[in-house]
């Protein structure tokens, strides 16, 4: 059995009761104890957004992708706009799925890793009284920046905006406070900092925007947000047929997580192990792309020193049990890798990965 670390971002490191709960026996997605486990989950997932009675979730079989496409197929009627913050590879996603459905678009790209500029947000939403959505990333894994979501959900208040967060990579590693922040409704996936497996996504929204989407005003068949909110209202189940056995390990981590580490413990630890692994790659000579009060909990962005090819590097860790990332677009390029501590990553993990670190980084200097 391989032993290899995952220091990825996604697929991650998984509890060995989240492991085992892949072995449970067949059930129906048609029978009572199926409708059980789906209404339990729907019920963890508000507790890991902090939503209150007035929010709703469904859970999408999927990608994080599937769970954004589903929101943004779905939500709006013809001629509503949707004003898109973007600054990395996945608000690039977002602008790929708006494109694709044709939804009139205020586009405001912004450089990558560079934060958003509020003012030159709130005078696009002064400007454009059609934009009935602001669509955004909370942690854009590309270069690991957290993007100012308080912010704009105020915003998105001040101007009677809808707001609809991608925090695929957020959810289970940051603060995410749906009432707090103006969240109208968000996405995630059980395979990031949930620490479950890839193919459990899910959607977070406010009742009282679920309630007025039609069935007509959704683009897509299988990704219908009507159909999985009407669905799981009506009788605790899914549209189509899910893939049930994921089911179980996206309950079981949501359930380490409210009830044994705490939410409030994994951001945490999540924050301990990325002092870690910062503080060590800055002694071994590498710079970080972001200042650390700019970076996610979960993922370090890290420019190896010069000389250094970045996917050779990747490929001496992999040998040695360690599997990272390369940088997205031109930063592989310039000898970023990305360092994640998401899923079962913990302090002895980081500072063993860093003294692996060192001798292959020691061995590609010569």
């Amino acid at each position: 059995m391989s032993m290899t670390k995952l220091f990825s971002p996604g697929p991650v490191m998984v509890k060995d009761n989240v492991r085992r709960s892949l072995l449970h026996y067949d059930i129906c997605h048609r029978s009572p104890e199926f409708e059980e486990m789906f209404v339990d989950t729907q019920e963890k997932i508000l507790r890991l957004f902090n939503a209150d009675d007035s929010y709703y979730s469904v859970i999408v079989s999927g990608s994080g992708t599937s769970a954004n496409e589903t929101v943004l197929s779905s939500i709006f009627q013809p001629g509503e706009e949707v004003l898109l913050i973007r600054n990395g590879v996945f608000g690039e996603r977002l602008l790929e799925i708006i494109t694709k459905y044709q939804i009139p678009l205020v586009d405001m790209p912004f450089p990558w890793a560079t934060r958003p500029d509020l003012g030159a947000v709130e005078k696009a939403l002064a400007e454009h009284p059609k934009v009935k959505v602001v669509a955004m990333v909370f942690h854009e894994t590309s270069t690991s920046m957290i993007n100012p979501v308080p912010e704009v959900g105020a915003l998105c208040k001040k101007y009677g905006k809808l707001l609809s967060v991608d925090c695929v990579s957020a959810a289970g590693g940051q603060n995410i406070d749906v009432v707090e922040n103006n969240i109208a409704i968000c996405t995630s996936v059980g395979g990031k900092c949930v620490g479950a497996y890839p193919g459990s996504a899910y959607v977070c929204a406010r009742k009282d925007l679920l309630d007025t989407i039609t069935a007509d005003q959704c683009k897509n068949v299988y990704l219908s947000l009507y159909k999985h909110y009407h669905t799981a209202l009506d009788t605790h189940q899914t549209p189509n047929t899910p893939n049930v056995n994921l089911f179980w390990p996206l309950n079981v981590a949501l359930t380490n997580i409210l009830e044994d580490e705490t939410l409030a413990g994994r951001i945490e630890r999540y924050q301990r192990c990325a002092k870690i692994i910062r503080d060590g790659v800055k002694a071994l000579g590498c710079r970080l792309l972001l200042d650390e009060d700019q970076a996610a909990n979960t993922v370090t962005s890290v420019f190896l020193p010069a000389g250094i090819d970045a996917q050779a590097f990747i490929d001496e860790m992999m040998l040695r049990g360690y599997t990272f990332y390369i940088g997205k677009g031109d930063y592989g390029k310039q000898g970023m890798i990305q360092v994640a501590n998401m899923g079962e990553i913990y302090e002895q993990d980081c500072r063993n990965m860093l003294e692996v670190f060192e001798v292959v980084l020691n061995k590609m200097k010569k």
